[in-house]
């Protein structure tokens, strides 16, 4: 992990080669103060030059205007180009890269030429002056469209990571919107289920009030009912109220898929969905091209109404995403595994297959609507591609406790 120092608010490697142009400026016009013309004064601009120069990346405008002006009296005094007007060409650079408008080095260009023009005009005294006007604006002139290269790309770039940044904040708003979908689905069909048990309590304990006289025990069974069925509809109205609650983070937007909600308004299982309607569920999915096996192991075990209902949309979904990516034509295995306390939903495909040819049934929840439904049951989720090939889908739902036996009044 590297860690990215800033000293003055500036870029600690910034900063240090910024110093190390300003010490070669100034060296450059220190070494030479015996032999240059102007001598000392020269000298000293040239020291002012690498002075300004130190802030060429975060006011570029106006330190180009400094060495411009430095420059224009050095030439009025007569002095000729020296060793340190290097720093004009690094001013030049950076007013033309750095700079929030381009006009402001197109200014800076043209203060360039007609310098060039006087600094050349006293280097000879013939007319060959041109020839070296001539090179000094080839030497200019290259630097300013190197400049402006460099420009071009940098602010490219930064276009580019701005266009990452803005692409991942949809991204992240896309997936917290399938995840308030997919609770929001998901807290309607568990409400479904409660009022269904609700339903279910009111009818056994009208028919145990009607026959607590004329037959005992059936009153007895019809109240254990009512009891069970209870302890149910309470279990599953504390998994709702989880539900409503304040959603946690989304899932990395590489794994999110939005919600269909046309896709799920037509599923005509929807409101009634259970283990018991796999065998249809998964013969849809062979019309569409899948090669299905389905297998069970273990004894299986009564499932209360929402475990049951999120069983089925695992492997709903999870067949939707094998007839997406692996094609028609892959083959899948899905397997539900029967232990003593959980139930284990496992889809696996090979992921050979060709794109289908219709639209694939789907339940619209991608991993997102998985991953909810199995968190709702403190279950685990595992999703990956697989090493042989094709994708694997394996959750582990547990199995809520054994109501405790009905006290006989």
């Amino acid at each position: 992990m590297t860690v990215n120092r800033t000293v003055f608010g500036r870029p600690l490697r910034s900063l240090a080669f910024d110093v190390l142009v300003s010490g070669v400026v100034a060296l450059l016009a220190v070494a030479a103060v015996v032999s240059q013309p102007g001598g000392l004064p020269a000298t000293l601009v040239g020291c002012a030059m690498a002075v300004a120069l130190l802030w060429r990346r975060v006011h570029p405008s106006a330190v180009a205007a400094v060495v411009a002006g430095l420059a224009m009296a050095q030439v009025i005094a007569g002095w000729g180009p020296l060793a340190y007007d290097v720093g004009v060409l690094i001013a030049l650079y950076s007013v033309v890269k750095y700079a929030e408008r381009l006009r402001d080095g197109v200014l800076a260009g043209i203060v360039a030429a007609i310098g060039v023009v006087l600094a050349a005009s006293q280097t000879v005294g013939n007319a060959a002056w041109w020839a070296t006007a001539i090179y000094f604006a080839l030497v200019t002139g290259g630097v300013w469209l190197a400049a402006l290269n460099v420009r071009t790309r940098r602010l490219y770039v930064l276009s580019l990571e701005e266009r990452a940044a803005t692409l991942e904040r949809e991204r992240e708003a896309e997936a917290r919107a399938a995840v308030a979908g997919e609770r929001a689905r998901i807290a309607r069909e568990l409400h479904d289920v409660v009022a269904h048990s609700m339903a279910v309590m009111i009818v056994q304990a009208d028919g145990a009030r009607y026959m607590l006289d004329q037959d005992p025990e059936t009153a007895r069974v019809a109240v254990k009912v009512v009891a069970d069925t209870g302890r149910q509809a309470l279990e599953e109205m504390r998994r709702l109220v989880d539900v409503l609650r304040e959603p946690s983070p989304a899932e990395p937007a590489a794994t999110a898929e939005p919600p269909d909600d046309d896709a799920v308004a037509a599923d005509p299982e929807h409101r009634r969905a259970a283990v018991a309607e796999l065998p249809a569920l998964l013969d849809r999915f062979r019309d569409a091209g899948l090669r299905v096996r389905h297998t069970v192991t273990g004894e299986p075990a009564a499932l209360p109404p929402g475990l049951d209902l999120t069983v089925y949309r695992v492997v709903q979904e999870a067949l939707t995403n094998a007839l997406k990516h692996a094609g028609v034509g892959a083959s899948v295995t899905v397997t539900l595994e029967h232990v003593p306390d959980a139930v284990v939903v496992r889809v696996v495909d090979d992921g050979h297959g060709r794109p289908p040819v219709g639209p694939a049934p789907s339940g619209g929840h991608g991993l997102v609507g998985m991953r909810e439904r199995v968190g709702v049951y403190d279950g685990s989720l595992v999703a990956g591609p697989r090493l042989a090939g094709g994708w694997r889908v394996e959750a582990r739902l547990p199995l809520p406790s054994t109501p405790g036996t009905e006290v006989a009044a």
